[in-house]
């Protein structure tokens, strides 16, 4: 019997095949849930600051170990989930957050809160992979598993305009603690669902937990993310940062190592001589590189250049998540007819695009080339993220889809943070060096918090008399123009580069990959 039937039958599934959407359903408020506190977050902290004396150290690792936390500990949790049961996996994951929630609301200091959203990291770290990897048990058919996976591929970004709402509302009408409240419905009706909905499924070989290689992925994950984290406070010529780089490229490379002579490795490496694996990941990291060049960009954008408040800027981002969720949904009937190839490579090129049009905006450009812009970025993406996530798990064996999932996550969140770091640096020598020609006349303590970044510029021009204050903005935000569209013709090429080699090297029609155990089986018919 192949791994597959297995795995398949490992539960009986409960209920019609409406259940089956009702499971899909508490996936998602499940991944929603985690999105959600992560960019409520973003928008609390300046009060947080206030709420509970919070240094600018403290607010970064209020996001920074949530960050730390989810990217190293994906590969472990995905093999334990392939190991115990994704379905176990999953409900664990999320009751840990919905304790850590409810541990928030009681924070009485920067600490603890910094405590609590490393917890959160790790259920997240748990939930990430594992609600995709269970996908295929739940959706054995083609085209349905291709629909859930768009679907649930687009929950995870549709808390980009959800959250600057929600925190908006909460914090204007609620108390602080409110923003970890609003996590426990989502949690309980998650917790419920899977438990009622979602069928087990496991690896039944039950290998042995790979310690060594678990111990220098976590440890390599963690340097490099917190290398990245903290190269915009201290630069790339810190010890810390580059002496954190250095460790984490070390480590990953001595794990690489090992995992190519483990008995048991926690990844198996032969993953990525599969063309469809390798390279859905690959395009999976440059849409998610472009997104976020483009996104992380936006946001002081529409509210500091254009004048929008936190709730109206959520509102703005709407068009990206609208066109998103309906190409992601809808790709499950053009990716049969069109082939992965066709989608995820035209995907890249149309992102490419949308890229290209952002990059056109001026500080007197109304919303709607804006919102044209978004709309296509978003149909570029969603034709990318459901054909790349089904192939990716296509072609993992039943008994790694866990680890897998988590492999290619993993690396994406990598990505993600790489490419905020680099757009980030493009803007920033863009911006002061346009700037800086402009503040020469300047106390020197002006000339520095204007440099620092365009929010902090538009706080010193309101302070100042509106003869200097007015010209020191209008050149703040011209100067924040150029770099925001440099960056983003960057990440259109960048996206258009990925777009031609996809098109050339992923396979048009990724085939499944057989387990070990199904393959020895094979070998010994013969």
């Amino acid at each position: 019997m192949s791994t597959m039937s297995i795995d398949s039958t490992a539960t009986v599934h409960r209920g019609t095949a409406a259940g089956r959407w009702l499971g899909l359903t508490a996936l998602v408020l499940s991944l929603v849930s985690i999105g959600l506190v992560l960019f409520i977050l973003v928008i609390a902290l300046p009060t947080l600051a206030v709420k509970l004396n919070a240094t600018t150290s403290d607010l970064q690792w209020i996001l920074g170990a949530f960050q730390v936390a989810v990217a190293s500990l994906m590969l472990p949790a995905g093999f334990l989930g392939d190991r115990f049961g994704r379905k176990l996996g999953i409900v664990a994951g999320a009751a840990l957050f919905g304790v850590a929630s409810l541990a928030g609301t009681q924070a009485t200091s920067a600490g603890q809160l910094i405590a609590v959203t490393a917890v959160m990291g790790v259920a997240a770290a748990i939930l990430i992979p594992l609600t995709l990897s269970i996908l295929p048990v739940m959706f054995p058919e083609e085209g349905k598993r291709r629909l859930a996976v768009g679907l649930l591929a687009a929950a995870n970004f549709l808390t980009l305009p959800l959250g600057p709402l929600a925190g908006g509302w909460l914090l204007k009408n609620f108390n602080w603690d409110s923003i970890f409240w609003i996590n426990l419905p989502f949690v309980i009706v998650g917790v419920l669902g899977t438990v009622l909905f979602v069928p087990e499924s496991r690896d039944p070989s039950a290998r042995r937990l790979d310690l060594p290689g678990t111990l220098l992925s976590v440890a390599g994950v963690s340097s490099l993310v917190f290398g990245i984290i903290r190269e915009p406070i201290d630069g790339w010529g810190h010890p810390r940062v580059w002496g954190t780089l250095a460790a984490g490229v070390v480590l990953l490379a001595v794990f690489i190592a090992w995992e190519r002579v483990a008995r048991q490795p926690l990844v198996d490496l032969r993953l990525f001589a599969r063309p469809a694996f390798a390279w859905s990941t690959f395009a999976l990291c440059i849409a998610f590189f472009g997104l976020v060049g483009g996104l992380f960009l936006l946001t002081p954008f529409l509210q500091i250049v254009q004048g929008n408040d936190v709730m109206s800027t959520g509102i703005r981002l709407l068009p990206l998540i609208v066109a998103m969720v309906i190409l992601a949904g809808g790709s499950n009937r053009l990716t049969p007819r069109l082939g992965t190839k066709v989608m995820v490579s035209a995907g890249l090129a149309v992102m490419a695009g949308g890229l290209t049009l952002l990059a056109q905006v001026t500080a007197t450009t109304g919303y709607g080339p804006v919102a044209v812009a978004l709309a296509v970025i978003g149909i570029g993406m969603g034709a990318v993220l459901a054909p790349a996530f089904d192939a990716i798990l296509v072609s993992l064996p039943d008994d790694q889809r866990g680890v897998g999932s988590a492999v290619a996550n993993a690396i994406g969140k990598l990505a993600q943070a790489i490419g905020i770091v680099l757009m980030g640096s493009i803007l920033n020598n863009t911006y002061r060096g346009q700037l800086g020609p402009h503040l020469t006349r300047l106390p020197v303590r002006i000339h520095d918090a204007a440099l620092a970044s365009v929010p902090a510029a538009a706080a010193v021009a309101h302070r100042l008399p509106p003869a200097v204050g007015g010209p020191l903005l209008t050149a703040a935000k011209d100067a924040y123009i150029s770099g925001m569209s440099e960056v983003l013709l960057v990440t259109a090429a960048v996206s258009l580069v990925g777009a031609g080699l996809v098109a050339v090297l992923l396979p048009n029609r990724p085939g499944a990959v057989p387990t070990a155990r199904s393959a020895d089986s094979e070998r010994r018919s013969a």
